[in-house]
């Protein structure tokens, strides 16, 4: 069973640089796809072939967006807001519809029309995957340099927004993913969190300490949601003390070519189903001039067989 992530950096520049033809060639039976950046009408008709779309869009015109395509219609799909655009192939309505509202965790009513979280109850397998863009964030207000930072100082709002995100967004996934078990189902957590963890995680680490991503702060949470017993980082049970696959390089200057990158994207899942995969890795595009995002696709091949009936 191949499932994918992929921020695809808007739906439609990602299909004029070739997103259709990797969904063709690559055939996954589930992605989930971070930073859509489209309103409902505005999704390229087509662009998701053959596949079953769920979609939180979000209230930030031309921002995040979040969705998760399956082979087969979902059992069951919970949004923070408690809406979604749900298509079956070949749909063009643009009518949402009201889901099961989800309990949020203290913190997270800030961030629930956002477009940042959406999760699907497979039809086909035990297993519920979710779609997270984690908020970018910036620094804290004492490394701020003016003249050094892309971006205007900001006395460290961005970075506070950030960290209040992922003080309540731990306590949200420990609840998905108990729930999850609840129902008979493993937990598979895919996105974009914009955090590298470890040094092997971007290229040039040493001098990353003080960049937002990299910051001490954001690496030790996001080692506390991780454990053999709760979520298992996938494709670094695969590719253990190596550098990479990085899955995020910068559109500026030789960053690609020279593989400087970050690896931000993540399969984040429960044991059981993080033992089962069998292939995991980046489809990183052979050239600068071919590629669909300034990320790459994250693709993990899972064992449907070892995982048990699919629940009623």
């Amino acid at each position: 069973m191949r499932i994918a992530t992929f921020n695809i950096n808007g739906i439609r520049a990602a299909q004029r640089r070739g997103f259709e033809e990797w969904l063709r060639d690559r055939e996954p039976d589930v992605v989930a796809l971070q930073e859509v950046r489209a309103r409902a009408s505005a999704i390229p008709p087509g662009v998701f072939g053959p596949y079953h779309l769920a979609y939180d869009e979000g209230v930030l015109a031309g921002r995040n967006g979040v969705a998760v395509l399956t082979r087969h219609a979902p059992a069951a799909v919970r949004t923070w807001n408690g809406t979604a655009l749900l298509r079956d192939p070949g749909e063009v309505h643009v009518d949402t519809t009201g889901l099961d509202s989800v309990p949020l965790a203290r913190g997270l009513r800030e961030f629930a029309t956002q477009g940042r979280y959406i999760e699907v109850d497979l039809a086909d397998a035990p297993i519920t995957v979710a779609s997270l863009y984690l908020p970018k964030g910036g620094l804290p207000e004492h490394l701020q340099k003016p003249g050094r930072m892309r971006e205007a100082p900001d006395g460290g709002a961005r970075y506070e927004r950030k960290m209040r995100f992922l003080d309540a967004f731990a306590r949200q996934l420990t609840r998905s993913r108990q729930n999850a078990r609840a129902r008979g189902r493993e937990f598979l957590l895919m996105g974009d969190l914009n955090i590298a963890h470890t040094r092997h995680d971007v290229r040039n680490w040493r001098r990353s300490n003080q960049v937002e991503g990299y910051l001490p702060e954001e690496r030790e949470w996001f080692g506390s949601i991780l454990s053999p017993r709760t979520l298992v980082d996938v494709v670094r049970s695969r590719h253990p003390d190596t550098d990479g696959p990085y899955s995020w390089w910068s559109w500026l200057g030789q960053s690609f070519a020279n593989d400087t990158g970050w690896r931000i994207d993540y399969h984040l899942a429960t044991p059981t189903l993080a033992r089962s995969a069998t292939a995991a890795g980046t489809d990183r595009e052979p050239s600068a001039d071919r590629r669909i995002s300034d990320h790459a696709a994250v693709v993990v091949d899972y064992d449907h067989d070892s995982l048990g009936p699919t629940p009623g």
